[in-house]
């Protein structure tokens, strides 16, 4: 029987992870982005801690190989999903800087 590997679980949860980020970012759900992601993120820094230390045998690595792929797969899409909402923000931004430089170098709209 195999053991319980800890860097199998951090590879899950991080999976799971990115799959609730995928859920939130379909729904338009940006509010609750940043908790996750700082959740994942902080299951990355825990496998670079731990994965140099543990040796997986070959049915652990094929199911994190596994889980790797849709890792990837379902943060493609999150990107994708995120980046026009990214621009869209920096766009309104840019506007706000430039009706406040307006502001301040014409003075408040009569």
């Amino acid at each position: 029987m195999a053991f319980r590997s800890e860097v199998v679980h951090c590879y899950e949860e991080l999976a799971n992870g990115i799959a609730s980020m995928l859920v939130l970012a379909r729904a338009k759900e940006w509010g609750q982005l940043p908790a996750l992601e700082e959740r994942c993120s902080a299951m990355v820094e825990r496998l670079r801690a731990i994965e140099p230390h543990e040796l997986l045998d070959a049915t652990q690595v094929e199911h994190v190989l596994r889980l790797l792929e849709r890792i990837r797969s379902d943060q493609a899409e999150v990107s994708g999903l995120i980046k026009p909402q990214l621009e869209e923000l920096m766009s309104r931004m840019g506007h706000l800087t430039q009706q406040k430089n307006l502001g301040r170098a014409y003075g408040p709209p009569h």
